[in-house]
């Protein structure tokens, strides 16, 4: 049987846009620094972009490509998506290399191939999220909320069919591993994303304001953090944008700021300098908490999801704690943590934010993937006719 190097491989993802700049991307980079796949999308406007490390690469897209408004986001065509990535022909390929968060692994592929796919989240709006886009949607409403739930029924259908279609999964944390084996009931293996922590500067000398950096879109929270610092009155620094932008700027005090976009190089610059980072979303991995260890910087995040696995609270781990945890996404609980967190801030140590973020460098997610791809690989025999 053949090394798994030595085969043809298609690597498909879901839309690839210069806004969607998230972890998800950052692990399709990854593999493809390593392994010579052609790719797929949905949509493809990355390949046009002489900023993207994609650019002038031929990449397979769908009919979704040419519909309207398709390069600011495919999701408002999200009845077509189960079709779209039925459509691509990836028949000539030895292995199917998915990176999903909504429809890639739907791909379909015969008993010859293998399928490993590297599962960032279940559909979130299928699933977890359902109920959040139900109340804050005009979709969710009066009669074409009927229909929008009976479109996310049919989805979640799917999902879970096209979750048949894979041979093998990796998470992106225990807590997404978790998820999958509730929605899919299948098992997981866990291999961190990679995060290039190489490119923050270790600060440990800390200027006196609070950060936070992420979309601004609900699930993450960002109000909650906003109203919070509007009560403590202490210095909070706010990057991003999305949705949220607008509503955020009219209800921050004068001791927020709302800096909107800001480029790689003042994000790094505020990453390193803050004297915390604060998350308040549950996600199912958070680079970003792992970006501001790296700094030195400690975090105070929501204990829930990935952050779980990537901060170690310091009222446990008093010797190699990095941050601390609020136990509820509510503006009393992260009051009552950035208050423990000024009573103890000179108790953490720069050097364990700097050890912990090292745990998910590059090179690890390199090896831990090249291997579980081996392996599956060996463990597959394709069916010979």
């Amino acid at each position: 049987m053949k090394s798994a190097v030595e085969l043809k491989y298609a690597l498909v993802h879901e839309w690839l846009t210069p806004k969607a700049t998230g972890g998800s991307e950052l692990v399709v980079e990854e593999i493809l620094k390593h392994i010579n796949a052609d790719v797929y999308a949905l949509i493809d406007f990355e390949s046009s972009n002489p900023e993207s490390y994609l650019y002038k690469r031929a990449i397979g897209k769908t009919f979704l490509q040419h519909l309207p408004f398709a390069r600011n986001g495919v999701q408002k065509y999200l009845p077509l998506l189960p079709l779209a990535i039925e459509q691509l022909d990836l028949r000539e390929y030895d292995i199917i290399l998915s990176s999903s968060h909504a429809v890639a692994k739907g791909v379909l592929t015969s008993p010859q191939q293998l399928h490993l796919c590297y599962c960032h989240t279940p559909m979130r709006y299928a699933w977890d999220l359902t109920f959040d886009y139900l109340r804050s949607s005009k979709a969710g409403q009066g009669i074409q909320g009927l229909l929008t739930r009976y479109l996310l029924h049919r989805i979640r259908q799917w999902d879970v069919i096209s979750a048949n279609r894979v041979d093998y999964f990796i998470a992106n944390s225990q807590h997404t591993a978790r998820r999958i084996w509730r929605c899919y009931r299948r098992p997981a293996e866990v291999i961190y994303p990679p995060v290039n922590i190489d490119r923050f500067r270790f600060e440990p000398k800390k200027q006196d304001f609070y950060l936070t950096v992420c979309r601004l879109v609900s699930y993450k929270r960002i109000s909650i953090v906003v109203k919070a610092f509007n009560q403590l009155g202490l210095p909070l620094v706010v990057i991003g944008t999305g949705p949220e932008l607008n509503l955020l700027q009219q209800i921050a005090q004068p001791n927020v700021q709302i800096l909107g976009w800001q480029s790689p190089e003042v994000v790094e610059k505020y990453m390193a300098e803050a004297k915390a980072f604060v998350y308040a979303a549950c996600e199912d991995f958070g680079i970003a908490l792992v970006e501001a260890q790296a700094c030195g910087t400690p975090a105070i995040a929501y204990g829930g999801g990935g952050a779980l696995e990537t901060v170690i609270d310091i009222r446990q781990h008093p010797e190699s704690g990095t941050g601390l945890f609020f136990p509820s996404q509510t503006e009393g609980a992260l009051i009552e943590a950035v208050k423990a967190f000024e009573a103890m801030s000179g108790a953490f140590n720069p050097e364990m934010g700097r050890s912990q973020a090292a745990q998910f460098h590059p090179k690890i997610f390199q090896e831990r993937y090249l291997t579980f791809l081996e392996r599956c690989w060996q463990e597959f025999q394709p069916v010979k006719f």
